[in-house]
């Protein structure tokens, strides 16, 4: 199983409200949906086989007509399912088919068939996904729209919306605002589209963000064909990491797509509209690019964000778009004289450094980064930081600035998360000042914090025999081993008699 974990371009100028937004419309509609269409589609799937099963034993019976479109579908499009359902050998489904084979009355077949038309056509016009969903056989403009917007389950709806984020923030960080929603929507209605013509008259609801997000994975093609994306590979319980680039990556994702839609039927994923988003996506990108709408944007976005940009910075950026990585670090490096303390030249710089396959001064532009990081209380950031770090093959922190993250991660409700933290500063620094104090930490926070006073007696010794030297800690060791063992003394609990 593969598992898209991030690209080298993740991080933007502004934030990508936009894509904020539509993820939270597409989760508020998933959670004022999703138990209704759970408690609807099993009752309207039952109408509808029961529906199938009688017109195809009796076909002399007259269908209503919202009833006989089903019908005609099934027979058109699905004729083994149909053949089945004429075979009279065939294995009986439920009680109520048992009843009707015996049934020979036709006046009484006549009723139920009116009956079953009326409850599929009441049950189908309050149908959430009637009314919202994408139907091949009947489409609206409304559905068109609404369709991009609801899921049928968990893994639906996480699995869109963080495709969403991995290619749509960087490409609203390219488009603005303007340009990048209207461009999401188009390439939704698009792709279901190409999904209703190679599903003609098809009456199965189609639903999802998926065709949209094809769409923007086809415009992250065309606009960063070389940026590397890290892939999760799940196998055998084992996670492994591996990058590939853009131009390798997503065409191959299309191919398998395409496969898919070409081998497999009724898989109840629509492989269609993700291979119509995707080209629509690719093609509505380069119109963009080279029609002029794309510099008119970054114009704007330039003169929105440049009164909190150094020029620098602005330069660099669009030095970076054009592939100058080595006159982008240069301009960098020189804000960063001016500005030492600048996050935001960190953080390109580190992107820099990251494409070059620098990977040593990519982690020291990530040391960097953290250290302002935590110096600027942006937890998040520290500990995505941190993680990139460890990614890019960083074995261990500097030490004061380890110390420093393990401080900061104590302020987070897992305290267990700094316990760990302080042990591996411990374990990689063992001559270090450093060492003793993350003993201690680790030691208050067991006794303290998470009722491990075994643990804590343990490391408060570890530091009472260390060799470095530690007279000024010595009260504080004494105070840990004490309370430790206090904790750890059995309670002495007063007897009493019956007698």
């Amino acid at each position: 199983m593969l598992i898209p974990l991030r690209h080298e371009s993740m991080q933007g100028r502004r934030w990508p409200l936009i894509t904020f937004g539509i993820i939270a419309l597409n989760i508020i509609v998933f959670l004022g949906t999703h138990w209704t269409i759970d408690r609807q589609e099993p009752e309207l799937g039952q109408v509808k086989i029961h529906l199938l099963l009688l017109a195809a034993a009796h076909p002399e019976l007259k269908i209503p007509d919202k009833a006989q479109e089903f019908i005609n579908s099934i027979r058109t499009r699905n004729a083994a399912l149909w053949k089945e359902a004429q075979n009279p050998n065939r294995d009986v489904y439920d009680l109520w088919d048992a009843k009707k084979r015996t049934q020979d009355d036709p006046e009484a077949l006549q009723q139920e068939m009116n009956s079953l038309g009326d409850s599929y056509a009441q049950m189908s016009s309050a149908s959430l996904l009637g009314k919202y969903a994408f139907i091949p056989a009947h489409p609206t403009l409304l559905s068109m729209i609404t369709a991009n917007f609801l899921h049928g389950g968990w893994l639906h709806i996480i699995g869109n919306m963080w495709f969403l984020w991995l290619a749509g923030a960087i490409l609203e960080d390219t488009w603005g605002r303007m340009i990048y929603p209207a461009f999401y929507l188009i390439a939704g209605v698009l792709a279901l589209q190409v999904h209703a013509m190679v599903n003609v008259g098809s009456f199965t609801p189609t639903i999802g963000a998926s065709g949209a997000i094809a769409g923007l994975m086809g415009a992250f093609l065309v606009r960063f064909p070389t940026t590397k994306i890290e892939m999760g590979w799940l196998l055998f319980y084992r996670f492994y990491r591996f990058k590939m680039a853009a131009y390798w990556l997503l065409p191959l994702w299309l191919v398998t797509e395409i496969l898919y839609g070409s081998a497999v039927q009724s898989s109840g994923v629509a492989h269609w509209a993700h291979v119509g988003g995707f080209a629509f996506g690719a093609l509505i990108a380069v119109g963009v690019q080279k029609s002029g709408l794309e510099q008119l944007a970054e114009k704007g976005i330039q003169e929105k964000i440049s009164w909190v940009s150094h020029p620098l910075l602005a330069e660099a950026s669009e030095q970076m778009e054009k592939g100058e990585l080595d006159p982008a670090a240069a301009n960098l490096q020189k804000l960063l004289l001016e500005k030492p303390d600048s996050i935001d030249a960190y953080r390109m710089l580190q992107r820099i450094y990251w494409q070059k396959n620098d990977l040593p001064a990519h982690r020291d532009a990530l040391a960097k980064l953290l250290q302002l990081e935590i110096k600027a209380n942006d937890h998040e950031g520290a500990l995505q930081t941190c993680q990139n770090f460890r990614n890019a093959g960083g074995e261990k922190l500097p030490a004061p600035l380890w110390l420093e993250f393990c401080r900061q991660l104590e302020t987070q409700p897992d305290v267990s998360h700094a316990a760990d933290e302080y042990l591996e500063l411990a374990k990689a620094y063992p001559a270090e000042k450093q060492s003793l104090l993350a003993q201690m930490a680790a030691g208050r926070i067991y006794l303290k914090r998470l009722n491990r006073p075994a643990d804590a007696l343990r490391l408060y010794e570890t530091a009472q025999a260390s060799a470095i030297p530690h007279a000024d800690w010595q009260a504080t060791i004494d105070r840990g081993i004490a309370e430790s063992k206090k904790v750890l003394q059995p309670q002495e609990f007063p007897v009493t008699s019956n007698s």
